[in-house]
């Protein structure tokens, strides 16, 4: 095999060591090395490390003097609208979705490493009574929120899903999906594509061989979204579809309202081209321009800053629930715009190779991994909304393992479980234990073990968001309930007590 190309090519770039084991590979893993290091554009790499050390340098400034709070005419809320403006915002909503006009967009490139877990967080089932995955959460959801639209406009409509993967989580996300007959969606409605990874770099910008013939790589971010819908002609499909407007979220979140119609409804009535829901963190202007903002790059004093009217300044934060209309998606996905993105900078303990060709797990950060952030592209819209939601009701991320403080399988499990008892006791239910004593309280705790909530489990088949439930009224369960659509006349089946 001829590398002097290859050879000259990282002589240039000063990357020389990528081919320090050359001779004592196989055949098999030259031919593989030589393939990974001709899909990576060393110059780029290059560039984005001497803005990563820009970023790292300047990581311990505050940013405070160039924040400006949001406007008060691109902000809403779901506790301070009136449940008529609400209704209205939903059937705006709806009424895109019921013309095909929305679509969904899952960020589902990450592995489950925190969780614990050799396979795609998607495909986690976090202990409910159904047994069901995120995924297929997910699905009912759509597959219920078409049952809406198409009831409110008369129309059949679809709402394609587009789930941008890993190299890997692909694979697996793919197989899993085809096992489970896409839970009920059309398979061609469900669009799998694939986000780009980098290089890891040494402190020092060399990049990081994890093993003699293999470059440690690590994704792009899920900012490397907009990359990756050019790429692979995500736009040209959305627009050949007809969409006019996308809903952005993370896998995690096992409380998501995909394609929220509320939501959609709003950013629509504001005409906006580029809309955060939010909950926790800090959304802003910096220096003009709309940002994200983490509590660590700014002051205590400004982030407890007051407006007028008493509520915080810089109250609005991130979930990573976007909504972008595909229009604004085209201009942000060209390359002057895309390659204004900057990378983030994380330090990471990276598997390498010691001078013998051996792999080493370091014990500390050895190197960085970059990445952008998908809301990165919020610089710029000139019409931005934000509508800030309650976290209960929409916000319970599963990052780590059982044992965890928060953010684990048990939370996202009671979380889920809270909103639905909640949704039950508001179309009538009581909750009863087996003696018939009802529960006492709005929580419903369990005598024996004051952590667990009650167990209440609604197939989103049945409910998206609490609607549809009028037949409960009046009923008294005894937990654990789950309901489900009945599958001989599609009407509520109720199972309770652990029948």
């Amino acid at each position: 095999m001829d590398i002097g190309p290859l050879r000259s090519r990282l002589n240039a770039a000063g990357q020389a060591h990528l081919l320090q084991f050359w001779e004592k590979l196989s055949a098999d893993e030259q031919q593989a090395l030589a393939k990974n290091l001709s899909g990576i554009d060393f110059e780029e790499v290059n560039a984005y490390f001497k803005d990563a050390e820009q970023t790292l340098a300047t990581s311990a400034e505050k940013i405070d003097n160039d924040l400006e709070a949001l406007s008060p005419e691109v902000c809403g809320s779901v506790s301070r609208s009136e449940p008529s403006q609400i209704k209205e915002y939903e059937k705006l909503g709806l009424t895109e979705i019921g013309n095909n006009r929305a679509a969904v967009l899952l960020l589902a490139g990450g592995q489950g490493t925190r969780l614990g877990v050799a396979y795609p967080k998607g495909m986690y089932d976090v202990g409910l009574p159904s047994g069901k995955t995120l995924y297929q959460l997910q699905a009912e959801r759509i597959l219920r929120l078409e049952q809406l639209a198409q009831a409110l406009t008369g129309k059949k409509c679809c709402i394609p899903w587009y789930i941008m993967t890993s190299e890997h989580t692909k694979g697996a996300t793919l197989t899993f999906f085809k096992k489970h007959n896409y839970f009920g969606l059309q398979p061609e409605n469900v669009i799998l594509f694939e986000q780009g990874c980098l290089p890891c770099l040494t402190f020092d910008g060399k990049i990081i061989l994890e093993a003699p013939s293999r470059v440690a790589m690590a994704p792009d971010g899920n900012g490397g979204l907009y990359r990756a819908l050019k790429s692979h002609g995500v736009l040209d499909d959305m627009s050949k579809r007809g969409i006019e407007c996308v809903h952005v979220y993370c896998v995690d979140n096992i409380l998501v309202k995909m394609a929220d119609p509320v939501f959609i409804g709003f950013c629509r009535s504001k005409g906006a081209e580029c809309g955060a829901k939010e909950a926790v963190g800090v959304v802003c202007k910096v220096a003009g321009r709309y940002q994200v903002v983490e509590y660590s790059e700014i002051t205590l004093s400004t982030a407890e800053k007051r407006a007028a009217n008493g509520r915080l300044a810089f109250n609005a934060g991130n979930i990573c629930n976007h909504f972008f209309t595909v229009d604004y998606l085209k201009r942000v996905c060209q390359k002057e715009q895309e390659s204004q993105l900057k990378h983030h900078v994380a330090k990471k303990k990276i598997p390498h190779v010691d001078e013998n060709g051996k792999t080493v797990k370091p014990e500390s950060p050895n190197g960085i991994k970059m990445e952008k952030f998908v809301f990165d592209v919020f610089q710029f819209a000139t019409n931005f909304a934000v509508w800030e939601v309650l976290r209960e009701a929409e916000f319970s991320p599963l990052k780590n393992a059982d044992g965890a403080a928060k953010d684990t399988p048990t939370t996202c499990r009671h979380d889920l479980c809270s909103l639905h008892q909640h949704y039950a006791i508001a179309a009538g239910v009581k909750f009863v234990h087996a003696d018939g004593t009802p529960y006492t309280d709005i929580q419903s705790r369990s005598a024996s073990d004051a952590d667990e909530p009650v167990i209440c489990e609604i197939s989103p088949l049945v409910s998206y968001a609490g609607e549809g439930l009028e037949s409960l009224q009046g009923k008294k369960l005894v937990p654990p309930v789950v309901v489900e659509v009945a599958a001989e006349n599609n009407g509520l089946q109720i199972k309770q007590g652990g029948q």
